[in-house]
């Protein structure tokens, strides 16, 4: 019997993907923010658009917290999530509301764990290295010569999620510099999750192969047993009369 889905529960699973989409039109605003970096009217309606995606965030996690229990648990596991609503420092970090798309897109998937890990890495870096990038170059164009385009920008992203860091190219600001650690811990993470989650699926895949043998070595026991006792009856229904006759004869002669 099943466990009744609690309230939360309910309310991530009706609201995953139009939060998944108000996530990629965020991703998509910001972009256009930050590469075009436009001026005048343009630049108040893309502020005004971002803002209000950014508010759903806001919605959502409000909502969530009343709606968890206990609240104070939930609270404590997601303190990242009001870190990067409640802090002006960690703007850049809202791209990390993006982790909803890949939430979405391994749930569409179901359970092929080759196929949830793919989708993972695959979207997870992605998004990590192009959401790096965009925030970076928003944090260092002004300030840092090293990220003045949005090709440093990449190169650094690319340097830095995969441990290698050149250090020809280190943000100086302080925002440059929490988006460099969210983007080291990220990559770290992503790579742990891989490779547990690999771990984990061969661990599982060895153990079901165990099982089968298991069943299957028990299912050829049980066969042969079988076969012993339709072997032995047979047997014994023709050495009955055999027996029998042997007595016979045997008691005739005594008689004579």
């Amino acid at each position: 019997m099943t466990a009744e889905p609690t309230r939360l529960a309910r309310f991530e699973r009706r609201t995953e993907w139009p939060l998944a989409a108000v996530a990629v039109l965020f991703l998509v605003l910001f972009s256009v923010d930050v590469l075009a970096n436009p001026t005048g009217t343009l630049d108040s309606v893309l502020s005004a658009a971002t803002a209000a995606t950014y508010a759903v965030f806001v919605a959502d996690y409000l909502a969530r917290l009343y709606l968890a229990q206990p609240r104070g648990r939930w609270f404590i596991r997601h303190l990242l999530d009001l870190a990067i609503i409640a802090l002006p420092a960690l703007r850049p970090l809202r791209l990390l509301s993006l982790a909803v798309v890949i939430g979405a897109l391994q749930r569409a998937i179901g359970h092929n764990i080759r196929g949830r890990v793919i989708v993972f890495t695959a979207s997870g870096a992605a998004i990590i290295v192009y959401g790096a990038s965009l925030a970076i170059l928003q944090a260092e164009r002004d300030h840092n010569d090293k990220i003045a385009n949005f090709g440093d920008a990449l190169w650094w992203s690319f340097t830095t999620v995969t441990t290698v860091g050149y250090g020809d190219t280190v943000p100086v600001t302080v925002a440059g510099r929490f988006v460099a650690v969210a983007l080291m811990v990220a990559g770290v993470s992503l790579l742990g999750v891989v490779t547990a989650t690999l771990a984990s699926w061969i661990v599982e895949r060895v153990a079901e192969e165990d099982t089968a043998g298991t069943a299957a070595t028990a299912a050829q026991i049980d066969q042969l047993r079988s076969e012993i006792a339709e072997l032995t009856e047979t047997l014994r229904s023709n050495a009955g009369p055999a027996y029998g006759e042997a007595d016979h004869s045997t008691g005739g002669r005594g008689d004579a």
